[in-house]
C-alpha cells in the first residue's frame, strides 16, 4: 500500500464525540499515517434537525484537542469540497438521475400506511420484513396516475438476489442474502439523499480506499456494495471495529453517560497522548506486552490483522494509570505548562503568567510529583498554594487539630518557623524536626497538625516543601488561624 491508501470519519455533528466515535477515528488516522496515504474528515450532517454550527464546532475541537489532524476536510479543504454532507446535494441529484435512467433505481409511490400493513403482515407470518417491490415494475402509465394524485415518491434501489458476500478485513468473509433485504430508500420524498446513497456516493468521489467504522453500521455495508455496481464503480475495502463495551463488559457503552464522551476527559485533565495510547490499545495490540507506546511506534505498528473481532471493555483503572505514566514522561516544565489552564479555570492564576510566577508553578509541580494522576489533580495538591483561604477536610480537622495538644504543637511549630534562617527547606525541616526532638514527639505527630492547618487537607506535597513554597509569612498565618479556629472549636466550612 501507499498513497493510493484514503481513509475517512463522517460523524454526524449531534453532540460531544462520542469514546468509541474517537477510536475509529484514530484507527483510520493511524492507518492512513501507516501507509503515509490521506486522512479525510467528512461532517454527515443531513439530518438537519439535530446538525448544529455548535455541534460541529465540538467535533473540530475535539478532533484538534486529540491531536488527529485531517488531511482533507472542514477548515484545511482539499480537491473534493465542499465536506459537508448538507452542503453536497446537487452531487446527489445528479446520481440520482444516472440510477433512475440506467433501472436501477425506480420511484415508489407506497404510503406509509401501506407500507405497516406490509410490516403487520410479516410479523403475522413469522417472517422478516423486507419491501414487497410492488412498485417495482410499474408501468409509465401508472406513474403519471399516482404523481397526478398527487402521491409523493421516494427513490428505491433494487437490491436484486442472490448472495453476496463481503471480504471485511477484520471481521473475515461474511455472506448476506439479497433476498433479505428491502430495495433500499436512497431519496426521500423531499429529494434529500439517504445515508447509504450520499456516504456511497461520497466515498467514490473522495476516492476513499478504506472505509474503517463500527461493527453497527456492518448491515449498511451490502447496500453500499451494491449501489457502487450500480454507480460502476469499485467499492472501498470494509473493516468493521466490534463496539467499545461500558467497564465491566456486561452493556455497550451508552452516548448519554458523561464519561463517553471525550469532553469529559478533556474537563477532567486526562492528556490526549495518553488516550490515543489508551485507545489504541483498546482492541488493538502491537504485542503481547507493549502497553506504554509513542505516536511514533502506534503508527509504524499498526495493522487491521491485529484488531480483535472481540468487543473490548472500557477500563477506567487503566486508563488512570496510563494517563499518570504519560505525566510521569513529561518534564516538569511540560507538566507545569498542562497544568497552568486549569489552574487559570478555577480561578487561581490569572490569565498572564509572569516569569517567576512559572518557575515558582514549577517548584510545586515538583514537589507534587507522582501524585499528579490527571491534571485537575493539581488542584487538590497545589490549590492551597495559590488560594487565599484554606479549605479545610472535616475529617482531616477532627482527626489532627482538635484533638489534645494540638495548638500546643502548633504553637511551638510557629516559634521554630519564625526562627527558620534562611527559610529553605533544609533549615524548615530541621527546625522542625528539632523542636518534635525538643516537645519528646516524633515526626508524624507534629508534621500531620502542621499539614491540616496550612493546606487544609491530610495528604499533600511534603510538608517542608509545602512550607517553603507558601513562604514564612504566608505559613506563620495559617498557622495563627488555624490556632484561632481551635480555640473557637469550628472551622469554616460546617462541622468538623
Amino acid at each position: 500500500m501507499s498513497e493510493s491508501v484514503r481513509t475517512r470519519f463522517a460523524p454526524a455533528p449531534s453532540g460531544q464525540v462520542h469514546l468509541g466515535n474517537a477510536r475509529t477515528a484514530l484507527f483510520n488516522w493511524l492507518f492512513a499515517r501507516h501507509h503515509n496515504g490521506a486522512f479525510i474528515l467528512r461532517i454527515d450532517d443531513t439530518d438537519r434537525s439535530r446538525s448544529t454550527p455548535d455541534a460541529i464546532e465540538t467535533i473540530l475541537d475535539s478532533f484538534r484537542w486529540l491531536g488527529l489532524d485531517w488531511d482533507e476536510g472542514p477548515v484545511v479543504g482539499g480537491a473534493h469540497e465542499p465536506y459537508f454532507q448538507s452542503q453536497r446535494g446537487e452531487i446527489y441529484r445528479g446520481y440520482a438521475i444516472q440510477l433512475l435512467e440506467s433501472g436501477a433505481a425506480y420511484p415508489c409511490f407506497c404510503t406509509r400506511e401501506e407500507l405497516d400493513e406490509e410490516r403487520k403482515a410479516a410479523l403475522a407470518a413469522k417472517r422478516p420484513y423486507a419491501y414487497s417491490g410492488k412498485c417495482r415494475n410499474l408501468a409509465a402509465s401508472e406513474r403519471g396516475r399516482l404523481e397526478k394524485e398527487g402521491r409523493r415518491s421516494v427513490l428505491r434501489l433494487r437490491m436484486g438476489r442472490g448472495a453476496l458476500i463481503v471480504r471485511d478485513l477484520i471481521k473475515g468473509q461474511i455472506e448476506f442474502q439479497r433476498d433479505l433485504l428491502s430495495d433500499e430508500i436512497i431519496v426521500r420524498s423531499d429529494g434529500r439523499a439517504m445515508y447509504n446513497f450520499a456516504s456511497a456516493v461520497d466515498d467514490a468521489e473522495m476516492k476513499v480506499s478504506h472505509v474503517i467504522r463500527a461493527d453497527e453500521h456492518l448491515s449498511n455495508t451490502p447496500k453500499q456494495i451494491i449501489l457502487c455496481a450500480a454507480l460502476g464503480v469499485s467499492p472501498p475495502e470494509f473493516a468493521h471495529v466490534p463496539m467499545v463495551l461500558a467497564p465491566g463488559g456486561g452493556k455497550k457503552m451508552s452516548k448519554r453517560e458523561g464519561a463517553a464522551s471525550l469532553g469529559w476527559y478533556r474537563e477532567r485533565g486526562y492528556l490526549a497522548s495518553a488516550l490515543r495510547n489508551y485507545l489504541a490499545r483498546l482492541g488493538w495490540s502491537l504485542d503481547d506486552k507493549s502497553e506504554l507506546l509513542s505516536d511514533e511506534e502506534i503508527i509504524k505498528g499498526f495493522s487491521l490483522d491485529r484488531v480483535s473481532v472481540s468487543a473490548a471493555a472500557l477500563d477506567p483503572d487503566k486508563l488512570l494509570w496510563m494517563n499518570a505514566e504519560h505525566l510521569r514522561r513529561m518534564s516538569v516544565a511540560e507538566r507545569t505548562q498542562a497544568v497552568i489552564p486549569v489552574l487559570q479555570r478555577e480561578g487561581l492564576l490569572g490569565e498572564e503568567v509572569p516569569e517567576d510566577t512559572r518557575s515558582w508553578l514549577e517548584k510545586a509541580v515538583a514537589a507534587i510529583g507522582d501524585r499528579l494522576k490527571v491534571l485537575s489533580d493539581v488542584v487538590d495538591y497545589a490549590g492551597f498554594l495559590l488560594a487565599d483561604e484554606v479549605e479545610y477536610d472535616p475529617a482531616a480537622v477532627r482527626k489532627r487539630l482538635l484533638k489534645e495538644g494540638a495548638s500546643e504543637i502548633l504553637l511551638s511549630a510557629r516559634k521554630a518557623l519564625s526562627r527558620a534562617e534562611p527559610f529553605d527547606e533544609e533549615h524548615v525541616e530541621r527546625s522542625i524536626r528539632e523542636m518534635a526532638e525538643k516537645e519528646g514527639l516524633g515526626g508524624g505527630a507534629v508534621i500531620h497538625p502542621i499539614r491540616v492547618a496550612v493546606t487544609g487537607k491530610a495528604v499533600g506535597p511534603g510538608i517542608f516543601e509545602a512550607l517553603v513554597l507558601l513562604g514564612r509569612d504566608k505559613a506563620l498565618e495559617r498557622l495563627d488561624k488555624a490556632l484561632e479556629f481551635i480555640e473557637k472549636g469550628r472551622f469554616p466550612g460546617g462541622e468538623p
